[in-house]
This record gives C-alpha cells, structure tokens and sequence, in this order.
C-alpha cells in the first residue's frame, strides 16, 4: 500500500529513523481537514513503543479532522549540517503514515504525558504540576505508525 523510497541509496534504516523520532523536538502532522483539504499543524512529540504521542485541545480543526479521518502523516527534519564544501547542507527526514486516535485509558495517558513532558520541561516537579494543573483540559492523541521512512538530503 505503501510507495517504496524512489531515491534508495539516501534510504534511512529504521533505527536511525527511529533515533531521529526520539530525538528531535518538533514534526508536522498532516490529516485530512475541513472541505478535504490537507491540515497540517507543527507539533511537539514523543515517541515511545514505536508509536507517537500529541498533547491537544480537547476541541478544534486538528481534533475535528482525526475523528473525521483517523489516517495522517507526520514528518520530522533533523537540524541541518553544514557540509564540507561550506555553502551546502545534510539533513535527514523521516515520515510516517498511520492513524491517530485519542488515548482513552487513564494508566497509558498519564505515563505518556509524562514522557512527553520530561522531553520539553527542565525539570519533573514541572512537569507533575502542568500535569496537575491541565491533565482534564487536554487530550492525549497517539499515533500508531503503520509505515516509516528517511532519507538523507544535500542541499544545494
């Protein structure tokens, strides 16, 4: 169901593509939004047992498009790298395809935005008081990654 890389030889094995989901701070998810136009948000994410994770507003264009349609993409860029000859750059990509659906048991939601927490705040005292202060007011979206790619891109 799924294309197959044209550009293999800058083809990204899963662990790396893996690394980057781990790593990075921030992707674009993509879902089918009102009159059937493409919506894409940027996001703050974690990645955790292969799956992604979304803190949202229990209400809006992003919500309102996963229940519509649950299949989405999301796609993260590493930073760039100045390459050798100094006027170009490397930087990796990954996209994944998948559906999202909102995280309904209270166990997996709490242990996930803590997770998601810890990679944004300075400090776990923080992130329990957010959590405190908000948990009843946001949802927890998880994305189940049924495709995953990467590619290495020069710039130039």
């Amino acid at each position: 169901m799924f294309r197959k890389m044209r550009r293999f030889k800058q083809e990204l094995s899963a662990e790396k593509c893996a690394e980057i989901l781990r790593t990075e701070p921030r992707g674009v998810l993509a879902v089918i939004g009102d009159g059937g136009y493409p919506y894409t948000v940027p996001l703050d994410f974690v990645y955790d047992d292969e799956k992604l994770f979304f803190h949202s507003a229990v209400e809006g264009h992003k919500v309102d498009a996963v229940f519509r349609n649950p299949k989405a993409s999301f796609c993260v860029l590493s930073q760039r790298e100045l390459s050798d000859d100094g006027w170009s750059y490397y930087f990796d990509s990954v996209v994944v395809f998948g559906r999202v659906s909102v995280v309904s048991d209270e166990v997996e939601r709490l242990d996930k935005l803590r997770k998601l927490g810890l990679k944004y705040y300075p400090s776990a005292d923080e992130v329990e008081e957010e959590i405190r202060r908000d948990m009843k007011r946001a949802l927890l979206l998880r994305f189940d990654i049924e495709h995953m790619s990467g590619k290495r891109v020069h710039e130039k």
